[in-house]
């Protein structure tokens, strides 16, 4: 059943989405530069930034797609599985970072922990949202 909810969301729920969407944007492009191996991707990174990219186990790269995909649709959505997604999507990130951290190639620790913080962010904001009914 496709069942939207009646309670009006606050503006700042959609800045929220929207941004949401935009970090997650910024993923997909990231994904696919690497996935597809692209020249502007091959450009940002330095040979051993590459090679570290480039040896990472299959499993990584899934991960990563895992992580950037659909939540933030499902908010913009309003839909209740967009919680089920950003659950999805910090356990993807942390076993992505993880990988990083435990084998030593965290190429930008700012970053590495910024992508944390927002994945955890964005749960939390996803289960708000579904508490106080602006998604369902």
């Amino acid at each position: 059943m496709t069942e939207t909810s009646t309670i009006k969301p606050p503006v700042w729920f959609w800045v929220v989405s929207v941004i949401a969407l935009i970090w997650n944007g910024l993923g997909v492009d990231g994904y696919l530069g690497q996935a597809y191996n692209t020249e502007r991707y091959r450009n940002a990174f330095s040979a051993e930034e590459l090679e570290i990219a480039t040896n990472a186990p299959s499993w990584i790269t899934a991960v990563f797609a895992i992580a950037v995909f659909i939540g933030a649709i499902g908010l913009l959505l309003r839909k209740k599985w967009a919680t089920i997604f950003w659950g999805i999507s910090l356990i993807a990130v942390i076993l992505q970072m993880g990988y990083a951290f435990i084998n030593g190639k965290v190429i930008n620790l700012w970053m590495t922990i910024m992508i944390i913080v927002f994945a955890f962010i964005f749960l939390w904001f996803s289960r708000k949202s579904r508490t106080k009914g602006w998604i369902s």
